[in-house]
């Protein structure tokens, strides 16, 4: 009997789960309802951006720069 007993509780906890989660779902729908057709569009695809080899040697150019820079004032101030 215990064994019974034990699964008309389990059978009742998951009636009630099931009840909240039917809940939830027609939320989610009636949303998804309210917003129409927005909620039918694709995403579209983001293109990756590309920098030029001009625009990248820009970059290494300055970069360089920069550390050179660094450098100089480390090896001015240890010594």
């Amino acid at each position: 009997m215990k064994i019974q007993a034990a699964i008309k509780r389990e059978q009742k906890r998951l009636e009630k789960q099931l009840g909240k989660l039917q809940h939830q779902l027609n939320g989610v729908r009636a949303a998804a309802k309210a917003l129409g057709d927005s909620t039918k569009k694709e995403l579209k695809v983001v293109k990756k951006r590309v920098l030029s080899a001009a625009a990248r040697a820009r970059i290494r150019r300055a970069t360089k720069k920069r550390w050179a820079k660094f450098r100089a004032l480390k090896k001015k101030i240890a010594g």
